[in-house]
């Protein structure tokens, strides 16, 4: 893993550990508060509910106390006394589901207004469907001076069984047992609303907190690859840089040796050549000749032809001096007369200006240009001259105000340049003329099918001299 993947996680990670952590802490918080509220609102509520409960029997006590309250002088008997409270509690009601019911002691319904199939019946023994004794519950409470209980019990308004609570008193005169009662459904229906609220208020909470922290970790990323992208322009300008500094220094070293070849190895291989020439004439013009000595003279002389011819060859290649003393024009018509004839191939040269013909001449080119175009010729012509098996090739060189363009066609059988590109193996010269070029701000095109391939080389001289002046000051 390289320095930047670890700065990368070393931001990453504990940002995302640290939204975790809060994501968990607010979502328990949130829920810790979400029941608290539930806790509350059902105590509230049910509380309420008691009081409402107990007042409501409050006013049955009411509307039946002239009849159980009722003087000992009283006319009516006290069995008329009980039926007419009883039809007073009948006629009480507080909505679809509120009512009061009446039992005896011994657990027999007395009055049920919303289930009279009960009235007259002992249900002392009824149970709910958990098992528990309901009526004797209710009358068990009411037999300790009254209070609240919760049951289950049938709702007239769904015929379902409902959880209910409800508040007992006794009539201890009359050996009965009264009270009323609410379905919990309400309550519990309100709860769930709560709840769900709660729950949606939860959800959007996290989902603001996963917006924000995506937002960050998108904007760490997008920090994370600006400094990247700049890290990387920033490290491909300074290869590229040291990419010029190294073709530069190959070119001075190249220039120097070509010089030492030239001035000094070139000129001490003239020195002996006139020697040995001059040792041979004495020979030839002496009284006595020695035909052996002669002829290894001519021999030395033929091989130290040779060998000096070879040097100026590898001089002229390593870097030409015409290309330093006379321009590029002159150097490429050379180049071109040295690659003429070479495997059968005509190679001519044409120096153009804003595409009209004209006499090579010297142009005031920078350095570096001269050297690129010309390195980018020798390797076209040498490529020519290895694979393309071609009969003709033609250099043209053309300088414009704002552009200087060469380019390199030939008639031979072609190659496909994208593949020559994407090879590592194959285009190492393609590849070295088009980085020659980028250091220039320059463009190489290329065109090859069966007949014709064209290389043309362009460096924009305004745009070029902001990447000549590290050359300028490197030289």
């Amino acid at each position: 893993m390289n320095l930047k993947a670890k700065i990368f996680l070393l931001a990453i990670v504990p940002f995302a550990l640290a939204i975790g952590g809060i994501t968990y802490g607010v979502r328990q918080q949130a829920q810790s508060l979400a029941q608290a509220q539930h806790d509350t609102t059902q105590a509230a509520y049910v509380s309420s509910k008691e009081i409402e409960l107990r007042h409501y029997v409050e006013i049955a006590k009411s509307a039946i106390a002239p009849y159980y309250d009722a003087p000992a002088n009283d006319p009516r008997s006290d069995e008329e006394r009980r039926r007419l409270a009883l039809d007073a509690l009948q006629r009480l009601d507080f909505g679809q589901d509120g009512y009061f019911f009446v039992y005896t002691m011994h657990g027999t319904s007395l009055m049920h207004p919303r289930q009279p199939d009960l009235v007259g019946r002992d249900l002392w023994l009824m149970r709910d469907p958990n098992g528990a004794l309901t009526i004797q519950e209710l009358i068990q409470q009411a037999s300790k001076g009254g209070g609240y209980v919760r049951y289950v019990w049938r709702r007239p308004s769904t015929g379902l069984l409902a959880p209910k609570l409800g508040y007992v008193v006794p009539l201890e005169r009359w050996g009965w047992m009264m009270g009323t009662g609410i379905y919990l459904e309400d309550v519990e229906t309100t709860l769930a609303r709560i709840d769900s609220q709660a729950a949606v208020n939860i959800r959007r909470t996290l989902m603001w907190i996963g917006l924000i922290a995506f937002a960050a970790l998108a904007i760490i990323a997008a920090c994370g690859a600006v400094l990247n992208i700049s890290e990387h322009r920033s490290a491909d300008a300074k290869l590229k840089r040291l990419a010029r500094q190294v073709v530069d220094s190959q070119e001075q070293e190249r220039a120097r040796l070509s010089r030492e070849l030239h001035d000094g190895i070139s000129q001490m291989l003239v020195s002996v050549k006139l020697l040995l020439e001059s040792a041979l004439a004495r020979f030839e013009r002496g009284a006595a000749r020695e035909p052996t000595a002669e002829a290894a003279l001519a021999t030395s002389l033929g091989r130290l032809s040779g060998t000096l011819r070879e040097v100026r060859r590898i001089s002229h290649a390593l870097r030409p001096a015409m290309l330093d003393d006379l321009g590029l024009a002159a150097a490429l018509e050379q180049l071109a007369r040295e690659f003429d004839g070479q495997n059968g191939t005509e190679v001519r040269f044409e120096s153009t200006h804003d595409g009209k013909p004209c006499a090579p001449q010297r142009a005031t080119l920078p350095d570096p240009v001269n050297t690129v175009l010309f390195r980018i010729a020798q390797e076209a012509l040498t490529n020519i001259a290895r694979h393309a098996q071609a009969s003709r090739a033609a250099l043209t060189l053309d300088i414009a105000t704002h552009a200087v363009t060469l380019d390199i066609t030939d008639n031979g059988r072609g190659f496909d340049a994208h593949d020559a590109f994407s090879d590592p193996a194959s285009g190492v010269g393609l590849r070295n003329m088009r980085e020659r070029l980028d250091a220039l701000g320059g463009m190489l095109a290329i065109s090859s099918q069966p007949g014709r391939t064209s290389i043309a080389a362009s460096v924009p001289l305004p745009l070029a001299a902001p990447n000549l002046q590290g050359h300028t000051d490197e030289r």
